[in-house]
């Protein structure tokens, strides 16, 4: 089945690029579970990651690994999205493959992307690899369709989906609360806030610490719980 692409966003090949903030280009294309488009998942967050290709050692993991951790991304309201530029036949087959060895049968769809249209579209296409794999590419795209994350990894390290999951509830927060993550921040944990806009929004910060409920390291490094 012939890939669909929208016209109306922008496309890295006519001199765009994907980068945090824009649209999420959409996209038709056949996939595992018959034809998918981007945009009927509006309203949902989307993990749309990228597999260097079909049979390959650690995506087969990665793949067992987001269908063990399915329900997690369910309660976050993420549909999850796979992409191989392999063929959709290849790809019901490395599917049946991972049940007949590990027992786990993979629930969400698996686009098959044998052109090339949506690496092209999502410009995850390494020009100087000379072998038939794509650039491991995971993009977070929130329910408004917007490009949230990009996350990049090589081809001889599966993706970490815990970390993809944190990821996902900073994105969340950070969106619901007004709010940003400090490092190694996990859900539950003090987070910080903007910093101030003008000298009398900083004199209240630093005088009304404790009736802001702050914990402030400086002025520009404020804590505070959530709860």
């Amino acid at each position: 089945m012939a890939i669909n692409i929208n016209e109306n966003i922008i496309d890295p090949t006519r001199g765009g690029c994907i980068t945090i903030g824009r649209i999420a280009p959409d996209f038709t294309a056949q996939s595992t579970q018959g034809p998918i488009t981007l945009s009927q998942y509006r309203g949902k967050w989307v993990v749309l990651f990228y597999e260097p290709g079909d049979f390959f050692p650690s995506a087969t993991t990665e793949l067992v690994s987001f269908q063990q951790l399915h329900s997690e991304f369910e309660k976050r309201n993420v549909q999850l999205l796979g992409v191989t530029i392999d063929s959709n036949y290849a790809d019901l087959e490395w599917l049946y493959d991972i049940y007949l060895k590990t027992g786990v049968k993979i629930s969400y769809p698996l686009i098959s992307d044998r052109n090339a249209e949506i690496a092209r579209l999502y410009d995850i296409i390494n020009p100087d690899n000379i072998f038939e794999v794509s650039v491991r590419d995971v993009f977070i795209i929130s329910p408004s369709q917007r490009v949230s994350a990009i996350v990049t990894y090589p081809l001889t390290t599966g993706l970490n989906i815990y970390e993809l999951l944190r990821l996902i509830d900073s994105l969340k927060i950070a969106e619901q609360y007004n709010v940003i993550t400090p490092s190694n921040w996990m859900p539950g944990d003090p987070v910080l806030i903007p910093n101030p806009n003008t000298l009398d929004e900083l004199m209240v910060r630093v005088d009304e610490q404790a009736e802001l409920n702050l914990n402030c390291l400086s002025w520009y490094t404020c804590f505070r719980n959530l709860e």
